[in-house]
């Protein structure tokens, strides 16, 4: 795609996306919440550390590969979960899959999808993760992590930071939400966005009607049971260290608890039987106050003391800020918005695009200051 071609970055790619999306689908992804203060901070965050590069060095032969929970990776990087990503483009939970398949990396699959877990895993495979909310109806909950665990899911991400509804005012001004309700606003702003329209919304409409969440029980994508099953599905305000130990019991594979910025709730989750966390503010879109998640970092490494898998997420734009994660104590990194945002600019090629693009930044800053192999880069590279 001459589009893509034309990207050299992720801002490039975010551009692309916002050209071709809707105005409310696009903002649903790429803002945050309230002054959206912690998604700035997250940046600002990364550019507050400098690098101490080290040099004269033979740097010829640098290899970005590693290992995640015994497993080899293509470079210490995952696709974070992200709702709705089936909106940005036609299935586009196999696209990111796909593009991460052949990078060698994990796909994290979010619970709020429009690709059911399952069939990901039977058309594509490769490292597949799922994201978890913990909804009110515990039994609906636990069969859906059954669910997934059957269909071969490696690590299941438990999202601990969002016990409430955030407050995004921009969707309730754009009308976005699920399901879909037209208005005179929306409907206008569709029809001025032909692309998207025809090689997204159309398809679903020629494919059996308006996308689903397939993740989700039948009856809440059923317009007859949906009201009655709905308060059932919500977000739940009632997870806590007991729930975290009790879905340790039933899931058989790895388990991240994901939304944790204080070094003491890592250690209690940790005790409760989790093998690691991810570091997240959910981007910015919940908290507007929370603090950069690369400040929380360090603290988090400390306290871990290497007893678990360290993941940082929320404001990786760059290679460069791969590196400066695992300088600070980070395992890997996992990023939402850039993939989706590549995603939505040109489905498959978009994600591998983005994906090339930070595989290339991440060695060039790695050569620049001195490291060949990701266990080069330590804490001593970096001063803030």
């Amino acid at each position: 795609m001459a589009a893509l071609d034309d990207c050299y970055n992720i801002a490039d790619i975010r551009r692309a996306a916002k050209r071709r999306l809707p105005k409310s689908l696009f903002e649903f992804i790429d803002r945050a919440t309230e002054d959206e203060l912690a998604m700035r901070n997250n940046r600002e965050g990364f550019e507050r550390w400098r690098v101490m590069p080290r040099a004269p060095l033979d740097v010829s032969k640098r290899d970005l590969s590693t290992t995640l929970f015994g497993k080899p990776m293509g470079m210490p990087m995952a696709i974070a979960p992200t709702g709705a990503a089936g909106l940005m483009w036609y299935e586009a939970e196999l696209c990111l899959a796909r593009a991460a398949k052949a990078a060698g990396i994990p796909y994290t699959m979010a619970t709020g999808s429009m690709v059911a877990f399952e069939r990901v895993a039977k058309e594509v495979g490769g490292r597949l993760w799922f994201q978890l909310y913990v909804w009110p109806d515990r039994q609906i909950t636990y069969d859906l992590v059954r669910r997934v665990a059957d269909a071969g899911a490696e690590v299941l991400q438990v999202t601990v930071d969002t016990p409430v509804a955030p407050n995004r005012e921009y969707n309730t001004r754009n009308g976005f939400g699920l399901p879909f309700r037209p208005t005179v606003a929306n409907v206008t702003d569709i029809s001025l966005h032909p692309r998207w329209l025809l090689g997204t919304l159309l398809k679903y409409l020629l494919d059996g009607g308006m996308p689903k969440l397939r993740n989700h029980p039948a009856e809440f994508n059923d317009a007859s049971t949906r009201a009655a099953i709905a308060p059932r599905l919500t977000l739940s305000d009632s997870v806590d260290l007991p729930e975290i130990r009790r879905l340790r019991a039933i899931f058989p594979g790895k388990l991240l608890v994901k939304g944790i910025m204080h070094p003491d709730d890592a250690v209690a989750c940790m005790e409760a039987g989790a093998d690691g966390v991810v570091v997240s503010n959910h981007g910015g879109r919940n908290l507007d106050a929370a603090m950069a998640t690369i400040d929380a970092l360090p603290g988090i490494a400390q306290a871990i003391g290497g007893r678990g898998t360290i993941i940082l997420d929320s404001g990786i734009r760059r290679g460069l800020d791969i590196m400066k994660a695992l300088a600070l104590g980070a395992n890997a990194v996992q990023t939402g918005r850039a993939t989706l945002w590549a995603a939505a600019a040109g489905g498959e090629p978009g994600v591998t695009r983005a994906l090339d693009l930070f595989r290339h930044e991440l060695s060039t800053a790695m050569a620049n200051s001195g490291a060949r192999t990701i266990g080069d880069i330590s804490a001593d590279l970096l001063v803030r």
